[in-house]
């Protein structure tokens, strides 16, 4: 049996270095969001609440492994292991 699945869609709209910060959207099926992760620190906000618990935490693990790959103006997907 094959579990529901989602694609999850990520643009990166501002990158900085110095700041330890990348912001950007994320939009699964009828959702969207904005989003800020303080790398540094591994601080994730996401805005707005609507949804947010769907996928704070798999956007969380997308961003920890692939922050330093992240370009602002890039477009980058991941799967989401729920039917939104």
């Amino acid at each position: 049996m094959r579990l529901p699945e989602t694609i999850a869609y990520v643009r990166i709209t501002h990158q900085s270095w110095q700041q330890g910060k990348i912001e950007g959207e994320v939009r699964a099926a009828s959702y969207q969001w904005r989003f800020q992760w303080h790398f540094q620190g591994g601080k994730l906000s996401v805005q707005p609440s609507l949804g947010r618990a769907l996928i704070f935490e798999p956007l969380g693990r997308f961003l920890e492994r692939h922050d330093y790959q992240l370009e602002a103006g890039g477009d980058y997907q991941f799967t989401l292991r729920a039917k939104l």
